[in-house]
């Protein structure tokens, strides 16, 4: 995986595991591309064209990060698995949203219509749970040690899926919520977690076959995904469109009410009576200009910053190797640093 496909936080953490960590995500990477491929024509290419668009690869890159140095291709299958539900869902929000651009590129949705790019989605969530259900064993193995690869892919599976549920809720609780502009900062916590954090979680576990640090590494996962997803909310109104690869205030022009809008709806009452299905680009901008005018982003970014202290804490007490420790710390910094 060359280091110019991932963004500067990505690559300090690659520079300070040199040793092993770029050769497993370049594994990772090289798995993706044969996951996506022999489809068919039409799927093949669209599915191609999700992976080649890039991201951060951050979900993959914990899981390997949790699992360590000495994992072997469960934890490479583990990580691809979590990409490709991360790259379905992506795909299927396009399609719900009828969006034009994800990160700076067409969607499927816009190159190849709905059928099309919710067969693409789909394919992408199969392929997941297929990965994951293949275990991979040697022909001279004993029924004992066979017996293991297979719990542990039974145990890959069931994290995989709960997560996989979480993120149906919270896109359903998305929609149930659109356009309320009365939404509650709970609720929106919550969706947070479904949508968001739950996959997150689930990256830190789903890698290691020692269960002994678990809890802490679920907790920091849980953490550092509301900040990244905290984060993410706070760049939608500050754009600017060439680093999110998308319109400013997109959220706004979808109906999705987040968090700097429900902290500057309470500085700014008159926000609390706008009319978000009668938005255009225009009028979106002017509404995060409001929005950042109350104070409302910073208290958000602060709120992240708090969250992203709280998983340093939780790694900095698992009972892993310093290294490890050092390196998901790095990680939690990482999340801040993209975003400031």
């Amino acid at each position: 995986m060359s280091r110019s496909a991932v963004p500067p936080p990505v690559t300090l953490v690659m520079e300070a595991a040199e040793a092993w960590l770029p050769r497993m995500m370049g594994s990772v990477e090289a798995r993706l591309g044969e996951l996506v491929s022999g489809h068919g024509e039409a799927l093949g290419a669209d599915a191609g064209a999700t992976l080649d668009a890039g991201g951060k690869r951050l979900r993959p890159m914990l899981v390997l990060l949790c699992a360590g140095p000495d994992a072997g291709e469960g934890a490479i299958r583990a990580a691809s698995a979590i990409e490709l539900v991360h790259m379905a869902t992506l795909v299927h929000d396009d399609v719900l949203d009828a969006a034009p651009l994800r990160r700076g590129r067409p969607t499927v949705v816009a190159t190849s219509g709905r059928e099309r790019a919710t067969a693409v989605g789909d394919l992408l969530f199969s392929r997941a749970f297929a990965e994951l259900a293949t275990v991979p064993v040697a022909a001279d193995d004993d029924a004992i040690a066979a017996g293991a690869a297979r719990t542990a892919g039974e145990r890959r599976v069931d994290l995989l899926a709960g997560a996989s549920l979480a993120l149906a809720l919270g896109e359903l609780a998305q929609r149930r919520d659109a356009f309320d502009l009365g939404l509650a900062e709970e609720r929106y916590q919550r969706r947070c977690l479904l949508k968001t954090a739950r996959l997150f979680e689930c990256a830190c576990a789903i890698g290691r076959d020692d269960p002994a640090a678990d809890e802490a590494l679920t907790g920091f996962g849980r953490q550092i995904g509301l900040a990244f997803q905290l984060l993410d909310d706070v760049l939608d109104v500050t754009g600017p469109s060439e680093r999110t690869g998308k319109a400013r205030g997109t959220d706004l022009l979808d109906g999705t009410v987040t968090l700097p809008l429900i902290r500057a709806r309470e500085a700014d009452r008159s926000l609390a009576e706008l009319d978000l299905r009668a938005l255009d680009e225009r009028a979106a901008a002017e509404v995060c200009d409001r929005i950042a005018a109350t104070g409302a982003l910073e208290q958000v970014r602060d709120e992240a910053r708090a969250r992203v202290g709280a998983a340093k804490q939780l790694v900095g007490a698992a009972p892993l190797e310093s290294p490890q420790r050092e390196l998901l710390m790095l990680v939690a910094d990482g999340v801040v640093e993209r975003y400031s």
